[in-house]
């Protein structure tokens, strides 16, 4: 055992976590919630077609990133009767508004986190 000084504590106090910011997370950072925003700020986009534009996710999982996506306002679910039955989503103001958002991460991580 050392029985020398512990780490050293910064100078600078640190800073915390914004609370916004946490919030916004706390969707954003979902697994697939992101990549399901990425296709609807495209276009409107049916269920079906949502499924086949993200690979490796479920219908189950779809179904609930798209649940959370609506009752958070950045997306509209619109059911067109039939037949047959479909069910469109389309991406409203605000979450349109995450366009450039999600367009910087994806130059960000072109640059600096290249896939393998």
């Amino acid at each position: 055992m050392s029985g020398g000084p512990g780490p050293a504590e910064p100078e600078e106090p640190y800073r915390e976590v914004d609370a916004t910011l946490a919030r916004v997370f706390g969707l954003l950072g979902k697994r697939w919630t992101g990549l399901v925003l990425a296709v609807l700020t495209g276009s409107p986009t049916y269920f079906a077609q949502l499924r086949r534009a993200v690979p490796g996710i479920s219908e189950r999982m779809l179904s609930e990133r798209l649940t959370e996506l609506v009752e958070a306002g950045l997306v509209v679910r619109d059911v067109d009767p039939g037949p047959p039955l479909r069910v469109r989503y389309e991406v409203t103001d605000a979450g349109a508004a995450l366009r450039p958002a999600l367009t910087a991460l994806s130059r960000w991580a072109e640059e600096h986190y290249p896939g393998t």
